[in-house]
């Protein structure tokens, strides 16, 4: 079942949406970036979603060592 809802955006958000997503399909693109967050029995699956994306996995293993190694010479 299928809810409407209204939100309140920036007009420069507004219109990237429009641009970039294209209209009719504002709903579908926020309601995947929002589901993750606020329906957790999918939240494993969202996460194993996530780890498909080879490309995107390499640029988080990079960020995370790159920050470890940061936080190793920090002063305490």
């Amino acid at each position: 079942m299928q809810k409407k809802l209204t939100i309140t955006i920036d007009e420069e958000v507004y219109f990237g949406l429009h641009n970039v997503i294209g209209p009719r399909k504002i709903s579908k693109f926020v309601e995947n970036l929002v589901r993750p967050h606020v329906v957790k029995h999918e939240l494993e699956s969202a996460y194993a979603e996530m780890a498909k994306d080879k490309h995107r996995e390499k640029e988080a293993l990079e960020w995370a060592e790159a920050t470890f190694g940061d936080s190793a010479h920090e002063k305490r």
